[in-house]
């Protein structure tokens, strides 16, 4: 009976210092700022009744921007769990004869490991690492000369490799570079600028890495003394070759370097293993290119199997770096995993049938294009974010997934409060997954308040017309409400 009472009197104590926190929001997005905005936000307890501390719109659709990661991941971490890697294979037709000749071709066939080649993830090597590994393989299988084709296989995939509603102006950057099978280097090169002292000049462009002779660049990029950011942009579609830059960047005496998305990244892994083949002295004499259709693996001797990190590895990646490759390819993924093709598509199917089959979303309350945010027509409503949070915080993969956000004490994502919660030791606190589009800012993830319990939160600002900082002013003043909760 006293249980009971405890219960109810922790109850009643909540709904009366909801309705008090409601107001206090509410007075927040009075702010002239947020004049012909639009502002939708809620939160709740995570654990143990779900309590709602405040609601604004919560069932508005809203672009979320890069918060729609935290729908992507959650799906992924359920349907695969948090061990899960991603494999990539290298096969060769046949055997060789006595003299180490194969009178038939390698294929590498794309399994969608997105960090192949690259060193953002733990455990993760760089794309001249795994060619050579590559290469070791075909050496060891006595093979010296190769009379045939390099074939890279990128059938689990179909479709467009970048989502249709991706802006014109993000094509051809690393933050929006194209999905493939056959990832490599993050499917990006480097574009390194000669160094300029002056504002106001032609900024040229010196070399690219790693050197891909068929790139053709044509810079119109100008300096800008005044600010340490980059404003360049290269303007390409997948599998363009005549790439050109607009914008400024900063003056440098060392130069300046910002990164493009590669054309055709499954044809730079097959030029890398032919580059480590030659370093092993065994000599391709056929060409090399892509398979839109698989071939027949039973009658193919493997070689090598390259496993990616654990799938907890790179999810920490998608969220706490944002970044937007990774996602999309794990959108794919989850097509895949469902037996179809891995298009954007019946990615987006299968995230959507996942959002409905664990009531976090009503069969019409999302519209996504991709699973990154990239795109500014997904609209979610914070209800379906903050559902996404409530599942997973009773979920078994949670403590992965609330690695994986952000605290104020990383780079992105919210900085504002560092000054508030380091004096107080509290850093760990606050995780969050912060999203910015044009006109687009949003927030969401976990609050320990001072009662101990944990709060989700959701904030998603849409139309804006300015960029000062008054908005993180807003959203940390509700932060703060919310870690002193009792």
């Amino acid at each position: 009976m006293r249980l009971i009472l405890s219960i109810l009197m922790s109850t009643a104590a909540l709904a009366i210092s909801a309705q008090p926190l409601q107001t206090f929001v509410e007075n927040k997005l009075q702010h002239p700022f947020l004049q012909g905005a639009l502002w939708g936000g809620a939160a709740s307890m995570a654990q143990g009744g779900s309590q709602t501390l405040f609601s604004v719109q919560e069932h508005t659709r809203l672009t979320p921007a890069s918060t729609l990661k935290l729908l992507t991941t959650a799906a992924a971490l359920e349907v695969f769990g948090p061990h899960h890697r991603f494999q990539t294979r290298l096969y060769a037709q046949g055997t060789p004869d006595a003299q180490g000749v194969l009178h038939g071709a390698l294929y590498l066939q794309g399994g969608g490991d997105m960090t192949l080649g690259s060193t953002r993830v733990t455990g993760a090597e760089k794309w001249e690492i795994v060619a050579r590994r590559w290469a070791k393989a075909v050496k060891e299988a006595g093979i010296k000369k190769i009379e045939g084709n390099l074939y890279a296989d990128v059938s689990l995939f179909e479709g467009p490799s970048i989502a249709p509603k991706v802006n014109w102006e993000n094509m051809g950057n690393y933050f929006a570079a194209p999905a493939s099978p056959l990832c490599f280097n993050d499917n990006s090169f480097e574009i390194h600028f000669k160094p300029q002292l002056r504002g106001n000049q032609p900024a040229p462009v010196s070399h690219i890495v790693p050197d891909l002779p068929q790139i053709r660049l044509e810079s119109f990029v100008t300096t800008d003394g005044k600010t340490k950011q980059d404003n360049a942009y290269v303007y390409a579609a997948p599998g363009q070759y005549d790439l050109k830059i607009f914008g400024t960047i900063p003056t440098s005496l060392t130069g300046f370097t910002i990164k493009g998305a590669l054309p055709d990244p499954a044809l730079f892994a097959l030029e890398a293993l032919r580059q480590a083949l030659a370093e092993q002295n065994i000599a391709v004499t056929g060409t090399w290119e892509t398979l839109s259709r698989a071939p027949d693996y039973n009658s193919l001797q493997l070689l090598h199997t390259y496993q990616s990190p654990e799938l907890k590895d790179i999810v920490w990646i998608v969220n706490k770096r944002s970044f937007n490759l990774y996602a999309d390819m794990l959108l794919r993924h989850l097509a895949v995993q469902a037996g179809q093709k891995g298009s954007v598509e019946n990615g987006v199917a299968q995230l959507r049938k996942f959002l409905v089959t664990h009531g976090i979303a009503a069969p019409n309350e999302v519209v996504l294009h991709d699973g990154s945010g990239l795109s500014r027509d997904n609209l979610v409503t914070p209800r379906v974010l903050l559902n996404t949070l409530l599942f997973m915080a009773r979920s078994p993969n949670f403590e992965y997934y609330y690695n994986s956000l952000a605290t104020p004490d990383d780079r992105g994502d919210l900085l504002v409060l560092r000054r508030y919660l380091k004096p107080k030791k509290k850093i760990n606190d606050v995780r969050v997954k912060g999203g910015t589009i044009d006109s687009v800012k949003a927030a969401a993830g976990y609050v320990r308040a001072e009662n101990g319990q944990l709060i989700a939160f959701v904030f998603m600002a849409n139309n804006l017309a300015g960029k000062d900082e008054s908005l993180f002013r807003i959203h940390e003043d509700i932060l703060k409400e919310l870690l002193q909760v009792k």
